[in-house]
């Protein structure tokens, strides 16, 4: 078991880390160009997705599930749903805000011409490929 524990211990303290490194690298966010944001955010996204993962694996381990105490587990999803209810609307607000913006620019000839031909090719097969993967 204590190496169960050490696994255990050895997570929290990458999280820790981690969590300490963004708080470092994103210090001027607000200033910062948009390659910045970008990197950012893409890197954001990759660890909430490894962070997910193994927070998903974390509940399918028989060790975990047959354990895990139901008032923890009302505290999960207390947290989890405040979460998770923030992200679609993250999602829907910034796509919905991409969406007028890019409208913006297609009536003032704004968009760059090498992406229009990509436009066009889709709006010819007909096929929509939505920002976000539907459930």
């Amino acid at each position: 078991m204590s190496s169960f524990y050490d696994n255990l211990d050895a997570w929290v303290k990458r999280q820790k880390e981690t969590k300490d490194l963004f708080m470092k690298a994103e210090k001027d966010y607000e200033t910062a160009d948009r390659l910045t944001l970008i990197t950012l955010s893409r890197l954001a996204f990759q660890h909430m997705e490894k962070t997910i993962e193994a927070f998903d694996n974390w509940l399918k381990d028989p060790m975990i599930t047959t354990h895990m105490p139901r008032e923890m587990l009302v505290e999960l999803w207390s947290q989890l749903r405040e979460i998770f209810y923030k992200l679609i609307d993250l999602d829907i607000e910034h796509t919905s805000k991409f969406a007028e913006h890019l409208k913006k620019l297609e009536e003032s000839d704004g968009i760059n011409p090498l992406f229009t031909l990509r436009l066009t090719r889709e709006e010819k097969e007909s096929r929509r490929r939505p920002p976000t993967p539907i459930i």
